[in-house]
């Protein structure tokens, strides 16, 4: 029988994608095979807008299923055949849906409804008897938002007596948005209670960030028009402030991330706001939202247009008193789009939930592999063991600053950021992310401390090729070179750069200055490709157009060192168009002596060449072709021939199968540089920086 858990929560707002974004997270670490389904979810008045924990979750993790094998019914619909005493009609068919999701996973999450009908006593009961009928074990979701210790455990109580009533079994008990000052009484309550029935118990903390909406949010709310500043509604919204006093004293309520509500005609309050925001003194805003529906003053009008990025200036109809009444109403929600909240979610969850228990009691599945999720998981783990320092040159790039909001929440790496403090500054507030600057190592390189040696170093470093001082200082002020020498002097382990910059401009200051390790000839590079249960290294397949043969060795030893660095067990194949002695001609030769270079130079390795990629990867294939072969059919490491066949192949199977490709990562470098795509994600840029720092924790060359 398929593996599922059933989150039911007692009231709205308990904070059910959290868990689920969490839980989720959880299983692809064992299996790519997972569900989601919402027995019932609400239908929107045009029958349009989708459900968000199904939209999220469905797209974040890109799992195999469509909208509609999502849920069971509509509210609607679940109401009507209630009150037509359907009862069992309404269960058949949720039962059906699910049974046909369940048949195509290892494990299937449900999502209990949301409770914003007319009885929650009646939702309630309804989520029981689903869950009863499913078979799922229950994960109770409990909500001590603003609540005392009683307060918020009471509710829990009645909810497991109630199931209990029922015979369903309840495998874990989560508390969520605790007062962080009650945390520690919560859960010795806990323990005490439950402590002795073999539950999951775990008490989670309020997060402001969590539960903070975004501008754009508001907007849609509210109705709201935006008169200025539409590149800014992602910024995240933690505070109000209503001004209606003087500015003076307005100013002094101010603070980090506040959405300013006064009213229209007041243009002392909007014209101080704008400049408190540009200020270096005062917080940055999140947008003003001016009440009463009338149009800024033409002068207010001219002097925001003129403002280079204004934030955003949101109008409404309604009255002061009446628009801050709605924004208390104001509901958010964690979409796909927001991986900020995401990796906080996700972070937050492994953190506060013991991960070993609740595998142990929900999941009985035994991965055939690894998974995407699991190898990346893995690889996070292994940068804290030895946390490094990694610099990033492209430090006003605002994919860059996402990632570094993430890296340093979850404790992965030092960073340090290049560029000058007030550029980066203004791009964390153009875009509203959340990145503790005091944090972050910044340097603007024209004015750092070294800025003068690390000239020197390198006038030395180049001087057969005629560098003189002021040329040195010259390339210093680039800072892929300032960044590269920052690494060569030891001040930082790692960097990476490409999200703005070419890869000739990432690479070539590494080669001038880093330069190749003992024994490797060339740099060249690899992509870690996750399959659905495995983890592949292809290489060479962004550096090297037409290696030689020797090239060719050396790429195929650089990238077994680099799978063993990673974990991955490396057998290795050196793919060509013929397998074994069966083909002739220039390109297959290559091969073939390419293998040879490298055999000789590795004798202890298991390496194959030339070699056929179906022959590399399929047993059945391998039996046939090379049935004596250690690496035919169970190939790890994969060498492509030239760089039009690499690239190609890494994104059709990218493409086709759904592939995580990760890299390009590039080796035979004495310290570790990496580029990035100028089309990067945050999540690829985080996936660097952590394969950077491992990198550098299993360096053994010196400059």
């Amino acid at each position: 029988m398929t593996n599922s858990l059933y989150i039911n929560t007692i009231e709205p707002g308990s904070g059910k994608a959290l868990v689920a974004l969490g839980i989720i997270e959880l299983v692809l670490r064992k299996t790519t095979k997972v569900g989601f389904f919402r027995p019932i979810i609400q239908s929107s008045p045009d029958n349009i807008q989708q459900d968000e924990d199904i939209e999220l979750i469905l797209t974040y993790f890109g799992l195999e299923q469509t909208y509609e094998e999502s849920y069971g019914l509509l509210d609607k619909e679940t109401h009507d055949l209630m009150g037509l005493k359907k009862n069992s009609a309404s269960l058949e068919r949720i039962i059906a849906k699910y049974k046909a999701l369940e048949r195509k996973c290892d494990f299937v999450l449900c999502e209990g409804s949301d409770y914003v009908g007319k009885g929650s006593a009646f939702e309630f009961d309804i989520n029981r008897k689903i869950a009863k009928n499913l078979g799922c074990p229950i994960l109770i979701l409990g909500n001590a938002d603003r609540r005392s210790l009683e307060d918020a455990l009471d509710p829990i109580q009645t909810a497991l007596d109630a199931y209990r009533d029922r015979s369903c079994r309840v495998t874990a008990i989560i508390l969520n948005k605790a007062d962080p000052n009650l945390v520690k009484d919560l859960e010795r309550e806990m323990s005490d209670r439950y402590g002795q029935s073999d539950l999951v118990l775990s008490v989670i903390p309020f997060y402001k960030k969590l539960s903070s909406p975004r501008v754009g949010e508001i907007v849609r709310q509210l109705g709201a028009e935006v008169l200025y500043g539409h590149r800014r509604l992602n910024a995240l919204v933690p505070h109000y402030l209503v001004a209606a006093m003087q500015i003076d004293r307005a100013l002094t309520w101010v603070q980090e991330g506040s959405a300013v509500v006064t009213p229209s005609d007041r243009g002392d309050i909007i014209i101080g706001m704008l400049q408190a925001h540009q200020s270096a003194n005062y917080p940055a805003l999140a947008s003003i939202i001016i009440s009463g529906g009338l149009p800024l003053a033409p002068s207010i009008a001219t002097l925001v247009e003129g403002l280079p990025d204004p934030i955003p200036i949101l109008s409404v109809a309604a009255d002061t008193y009446t628009t801050v009444s709605q924004i208390k109403e104001v509901h958010t929600s964690i979409t796909a789009s927001d991986p900020e909240k995401i990796a906080l979610s996700i972070e937050v969850f492994d953190d506060r939930v013991n991960l070993d228990r609740l595998e142990d009691r929900m999941l009985a599945i035994v991965p055939a592999g690894t998974t995407p999720k699991m190898f990346t998981y893995n690889l996070m783990q292994q940068a804290k063991v030895q946390k490094r320092h990694i610099v990033l040159p492209e430090g006003k790039d605002p994919r860059i600053l996402q990632a570094c909001s993430v890296l340093l929440s979850r404790d992965l790496v030092d960073l340090t950021l290049l560029g000058k403090r007030s550029g980066i500054e203004r791009a964390i507030k153009q875009y509203g992310i959340q990145l503790d600057l005091d944090a972050v190592n910044i340097i603007n390189p024209a004015k750092g401390e070294k800025f003068a040696e690390y000239a020197e170093i390198f006038c030395e470093l180049r001087k057969h090729k005629c560098m003189t001082p002021e040329a040195a200082r010259d390339y210093l002020m680039d800072v892929s070179y300032f960044g590269t020498m920052m690494v060569y002097a030891g001040d930082a382990d790692g960097m990476v750069s490409g999200a703005v910059h070419t890869t000739q401009h990432t690479i070539r200051p590494a080669l001038q200055i880093i330069k190749t390790q003992p024994g490797f000839s060339i740099v060249s590079s690899v992509f870690l490709m996750c399959l659905e249960d495995r983890v592949l290294v292809y290489g060479d397949c962004a550096v090297n157009p037409n290696p030689t043969a020797e090239e060719l060795a050396d790429i195929a030893l650089a990238s077994a060192e680099t799978a063993q660095t990673f974990g991955i067990i490396p057998r290795v194949a050196l793919l060509s168009y013929s397998s074994g002695e069966s083909g002739k001609g220039e390109e297959v030769e290559k091969v073939r002596k390419a293998a040879k270079i490298a055999r000789s130079r590795r004798p202890d390795l298991d390496l194959e060449g030339p070699i056929q990629y179906d022959a590399a990867v399929d047993a059945e294939v391998a039996a046939q072709k090379m049935p004596d072969s250690a690496v035919a059919g169970q190939a790890s490491v994969l060498i492509f021939p030239d760089l039009n066949t690499g690239n190609n192949t890494y994104k059709a199977v990218q493409r086709e199968t759904g592939a995580i490709a990760i890299g390009p990562v590039l080796q035979g470098l004495k310290k570790p540089v990496n580029d990035l795509s100028r089309g990067c994600t945050v999540e690829d840029i985080i996936n660097t920086v952590v394969i950077t720092a491992i990198q550098t924790q299993n360096l053994t060359c010196p400059i």
